[in-house]
């Protein structure tokens, strides 16, 4: 059934005319899944695979003027593949042709055009062993302990690595009464889902008019986060967040991340484009067929894709 309606997603994406940047998104039924810009997705697929236990989905090629206006991209060529670790998806992009830039490589966790994944783990000293195993580039210095005084946080587990292309992916851990229930039932597996994607921004009550006020998304958590755990964890010297945790009926949920301290966060470039290794894309179900098969951002220039729930 997935396999079908990822297909039937594709087939409308580049048959539908599409509208690009709509000023006004529609309330969104389910976060579908997270993309990223990648540079080889043969290897982007056997990291994801073996080392995070992903299992892909489909793997499609598009081109032509609708995609090309869609992307903003001329002469865009596209590998899409998509992946499933538990019940949550994400999709590689790779441009065959052009190639955009790669991420910055003096990126910092607190400037704008950070995103990442939160990819639950049942336990985490044995996904680092495995990590480590499989050397990857560290974000963090190593696996935090958030501390009992952040009484939303307490005893959650987090360590933020690379994967092949520089993209920031987070493994969390959920003590029991933390986090989603069905995280206490990993059935045996070490990654079991993603838990949400995590977004900077300039400004929570900006955001919140976007994300909860037009998308109609719901607030599930707040805290504010900070100490040398959150400093070890983010890799900023003097890191103190506000944190907002917001859902869809839906998916994964949508995590904003506004820096309190330090104020050294760069802005998202204003010439970045989707075939840019740093482009991530939330995709997303709305109930409004006239705004499906569009791109639009958020007010620090994050990209919402929006699609129509068949299921409506």
């Amino acid at each position: 059934m997935r396999r079908l309606r990822t297909f039937l997603f594709w087939t409308f994406w580049v048959c539908l005319h599409v509208a690009v940047l709509v000023a006004q998104p529609s309330p969104i039924t389910r976060v579908e899944a997270v993309g990223m810009t990648v540079s080889d997705a043969d290897r982007s697929v056997d990291f994801y695979t073996h080392v995070l236990h992903f299992h892909k989905l489909s793997d499609v090629e598009v081109s032509g003027s609708k995609v090309e206006h869609l992307k903003g991209i001329l002469g865009a060529r596209l590998r899409i593949v998509r992946l499933e670790l538990g019940s949550e998806q994400i999709e590689l992009d790779e441009y065959v042709t052009p190639r955009g830039r790669p991420i910055p490589p003096d990126s910092r966790s607190n400037d704008l055009w950070f995103q990442h994944l939160a990819i639950v783990v049942s336990d985490m000293d044995e996904a680092y062993d495995w990590l480590r195993q499989n050397h990857i580039r560290y974000v963090s210095t190593e696996p935090q302990q958030l501390p009992a005084w952040n009484r939303q946080a307490a005893g959650i587990r987090a360590f933020y690595f690379n994967d092949p292309d520089g993209h920031v992916l987070e493994a969390i851990y959920f003590p029991p009464g933390k986090g989603d229930p069905r995280w206490q039932h990993g059935g045996g597996d070490v990654f079991l889902g993603i838990d949400h994607t995590a977004i900077v921004v300039s400004d929570t009550a900006a955001s919140l008019s976007f994300y909860r006020d037009k998308l109609g998304m719901k607030i599930t958590g707040e805290s504010e986060n900070y100490g040398v755990e959150q400093e070890h964890l983010n890799n900023v010297f003097g890191a103190h967040l506000r944190i907002t945790s917001l859902h869809a009926a839906h998916g994964p949920g949508v995590e904003l991340l506004e820096y309190l301290a330090p104020h050294s966060g760069r802005a998202i470039p204003s010439d970045q484009q989707s075939n840019d290794l740093a482009h991530w894309e939330t995709i997303v179900d709305t109930q409004d067929a006239g705004h499906s098969g569009s791109l639009f951002k958020d007010p620090d220039g994050h990209v919402i894709a929006a699609m129509n729930d068949p299921r409506n």
